[in-house]
């Protein structure tokens, strides 16, 4: 496994060390001078000490804005007789935040270290890896965190590509320890760790859009994204609910690769069902046959039936050229997840026609919440998130910091239900629902508003 060591293993050292102090008679081995690139886990590493010992032999580590600079010098003290050097093993990596000493077994959880697995491709062969290195060093900031408010956390990550067999895996004598496991990011994986979780009791989180059958037997498991139909079914109860007294108008979009017929049939079967009135147009409508589609009297909310952006710019063209003809209209737009990728170019036709973006997630650029964890990423890791949606670092900050404080505050009974935990995302609000007598759905969606005035605004459901 080929990660970014130096990056996120210098972030584990730094923030996952044991608060058991040395013996003030340690002797010291040596003086080291740093080296460019080198980590305190490389570092430690190489002398055969556990990164513990590294730190209270250089107490001035612990302090919170600690850099590690090439032409220090730092101690480098025996290792003790009782310690495990770090492994070199390549499949598993180890961390730990300790407040005192960890109880062993199955203790309640709530008075002890919680003890999370980490099941994910973290390698840098492809973007699978690539993303869930950063969703990983995500979950590593949650714990910071959690540690600074006195929640302790013991973390194993593996690293379990595609193609690997998550069984073997699970033969590590630490799997069966966790009380919670973060992963997998497969299908086919998805049956074995139920099944394990199942033996050995664990809550699973499956972080990612997956297909797991599985939920709807297993009460272990919980699945943060929603099935697409779910999801559709969803959307279009919270928009009828949300746009009870507007005429809406279905723009056709010629565009033969869109999937986004699910949502707007979907929609309009509803509509037909409830005797609600719409209208259909089209992208290549004239002038005249376009605007017949928009109600005078009513306010309008148009929806388009792809997310694609050519076909949006044009659509916000003729609506332009619409409004400019016929002023008095009122003009919002419904849209989808792909449009907030867009907003460089059309942030102020978001504004101008009060666009509602349905999503499982969100990320405000501009707030301080999103700077501040995006500035720590930067100094943790030496280099910026991936630029995608969703961010994948604040993904896994956001599941980790929800799920590890819910089992510190409830232990084995938290179930993920809304209210219980009191933690407001950054990025990706969750609130669980059992399915069946399965495990639990997260069921949470926003609707991201652009507002006239120029803000934006979550409306959480």
């Amino acid at each position: 496994m080929k990660l970014h060591m130096r990056y996120f293993l210098l972030f584990i050292a730094t923030a996952f060390f044991a608060d058991t102090a040395m013996a003030q008679t340690t002797k010291w081995k040596e003086m080291h001078k740093v080296k460019r690139k080198e980590t305190l886990f490389g570092i430690a590493r190489d002398n055969g000490i556990t990164v513990d010992e590294l730190i209270e032999a250089n107490p001035e580590m612990k302090q919170p804005d600690y850099k590690l600079k090439k032409g220090d010098y730092i101690f480098i003290p025996y290792p003790k007789a009782n310690s495990t050097p770090l492994a070199t093993h390549n499949d598993t990596l180890t961390a730990s935040s300790k407040g005192g000493e960890q109880k062993r077994g199955k203790s309640d959880i709530r008075n002890r270290a919680i003890k999370v697995g980490i099941m994910l491709p973290l390698h840098d062969i492809n973007g699978d890896g690539r993303r869930m290195v950063e969703y990983y060093r995500g979950v590593l900031m949650a714990c910071d965190s959690l540690k600074q408010n006195g929640i302790s956390v013991d973390i194993h990550a593996w690293n379990v590509p595609e193609y690997a067999d998550i069984k073997k895996t699970l033969k590590d004598e630490n799997a069966e320890k966790c009380d919670l496991i973060i992963g997998p990011l497969y299908s086919t994986q998805v049956k074995a760790l139920s099944e394990f979780a199942t033996k050995h009791d664990i809550k699973v989180l499956i972080p990612f859009s997956i297909n797991a059958p599985e939920i709807e037997s297993n009460n272990h498991l919980f699945q943060v994204y929603q099935d697409d139909n779910e999801y559709n079914e969803a959307v279009i109860a919270r928009f009828l609910e949300k746009f009870s007294g507007y005429h809406t108008v279905f723009i056709d979009c010629n565009d033969t690769t869109s999937k986004k017929g699910i949502f707007t049939f979907g929609l309009r079967r509803r509509m037909e069902a409830m005797g609600r009135n719409y209208s259909i147009t089209n992208l290549k409508s004239s002038e005249a046959y376009f605007a017949k589609a928009f109600s005078k009297d009513l306010p309008n909310i148009v929806i388009l039936n792809t997310g694609r952006s050519p076909e949006l710019n044009i659509a916000f063209a003729k609506i332009n050229n619409l409004t400019m003809n016929t002023p008095s209209l009122s003009i919002s737009m419904f849209g989808y997840t792909e449009w907030m990728m867009y907003t460089k170019y059309n942030l102020d036709n978001f504004y101008k026609y009060n666009v509602y973006i349905p999503a499982a997630f969100y990320t405000n650029p501009l707030s301080a919440k999103t700077a501040r964890i995006e500035q720590k990423y930067r100094w943790n890791f030496h280099e910026d998130m991936i630029q995608a949606l969703p961010r994948f670092a604040i993904t896994g900050f956001d599941q980790a910091y929800y799920f590890i404080k819910g089992l510190h505050l409830y232990g084995e009974k938290f179930n993920g239900a809304r209210g219980m935990v009191g933690y407001t995302p950054i990025q990706t609000p969750l609130h669980f629902e059992r399915i069946c007598n399965g495990g639990y759905q997260n069921r949470s969606i926003l609707f991201v508003h652009y507002s006239p005035g120029h803000k934006v605004e979550t409306i959480n459901f």
